[in-house]
């Protein structure tokens, strides 16, 4: 019985760990205070004479042998806790009726408890038809988390693919954090031969470097999703949580790694130059429709949000198809403005890029 009930108080710290990660983004501003994504370096050049009409514009792409209307996925967010349950149902019927792709949060808690895997699988429920992505994280990949244990996570939610989520600045800045990677690639790599559905590999807001994007395309996994800098910072998440639990070094590591990582746009051109043959999603701070297009014509083949559709899902069903329906109007009329007809025509138009990306990362092709 001992064993029963230092699992109970696991699952507690799990489910309130998973809480406070919905809480703590929509009540603190916890974005990036001087890291930037960098989009501000990306310049379109402007078409006065597109030669085409608003309406014909067609936003829809494949993405791994699945049809998008748009090239968004609502990227991995939550689950695990009661407060869970209603905003994956909302985003669940935001990806079904708007064909987008939708992430959820990490699954180890729903493997601990029914209720708790009823947080995920209320997702699939609500979008029988999306492209819905089962995540894991590679601590726990680190500590054992088997093939099987992976299976059934897939299973809980049907999903088309597997995101597993490097995050080793969140598990050193987090009190009960396990920054523990040994061997991390080579599970990778075995999840990405053994399982019957693509394999994702993102982090979560610190971006992945050309180095890592090679690696991780010779274990052969089929996308990466390079969650760059300059949008929620998750050490700055850990930090306030620290706080409360009167953790002084945790804290300390918080405010000092606060805007640690690559931005987004240049872990684009990062990951795009290591791994040329893996697709590429963008995410980390994107927040408009013309930053999709950035991302896109930088080379990424679909763009993810989160914390834009969680403030919009903690509102109101109503809310989130709203904005859905406004980002989507603003990649359209900058498909407009650039005189692209479709996204294969978005992803060939011209730019400049000027300041960090000019001089630090990348010239204009």
């Amino acid at each position: 019985m001992p064993g029963s009930s230092n699992n109970h108080s696991d699952l507690e710290v799990i489910k309130q760990r998973k809480k406070e990660g919905i809480q703590i983004p929509l009540r603190h501003n916890v974005q990036a205070r001087t890291n930037s994504t960098c989009f501000e370096d990306i310049k379109f050049v402007h078409n006065a004479l597109p030669e085409l009409d608003y309406e014909e514009i067609e936003t829809s792409t494949n993405f791994l042998s699945h049809n998008f209307s748009a090239p968004i996925i609502i990227d991995s967010m939550t689950g695990g806790t009661p407060e869970a349950l209603q905003i994956n149902a909302r985003l669940g019927k935001l990806a079904e009726r708007y064909g987008l792709g939708m992430g959820l949060g990490s699954q180890r808690a729903g493997l601990r408890s029914e209720e708790l895997a009823e947080t995920y699988a209320i997702a699939r429920k609500n979008a029988p038809n999306a492209f819905l992505i089962a995540n894991i994280g590679a601590a726990q990949l680190a500590k054992g988390f088997s093939i099987e244990d992976t299976r059934k996570i897939l299973k809980m939610i049907r999903a088309n693919a597997l995101v597993i989520h490097l995050n080793p600045l969140q598990e050193l800045v987090q009190p009960e954090g396990e920054p523990k990677y040994r061997g991390v690639l080579k599970k990778i790599s075995e999840l990405a031969s053994e399982l019957d559905v693509p394999v994702i590999v993102k982090e979560v807001g610190s971006g992945i470097s050309m180095e890592v994007a090679r690696r991780l395309q010779l274990a052969g996994v089929s996308g990466i999703n390079v969650a760059g800098a300059g949008g929620t910072s998750w050490a700055g998440v850990e930090k306030l949580r620290a706080e409360n639990q009167k953790d002084k070094l945790k804290v300390r590591l918080g405010e000092l790694f606060w805007d640690w990582g690559i931005p987004t746009a240049a872990s684009i051109i990062e990951a795009k130059r290591g791994a040329p043959k893996v697709k590429v999603v963008a995410s980390g701070g994107i927040r408009n429709g013309l930053e999709i297009a950035k991302c896109l014509v930088l080379g990424a083949d679909m763009c993810g949000m989160a914390y834009p559709f969680l403030r919009k899902a903690s509102v109101s069903q109503q809310a989130l198809f709203e904005f859905a329906n406004m980002i989507i109007e603003e990649l359209k009329s900058t498909m407009f403005l650039v005189g692209a007809k479709n996204i294969q025509e978005l992803k060939g138009s011209r730019y400049i890029l000027t300041g960090y990306l000019a001089n630090g990362t990348s010239s204009n092709r």
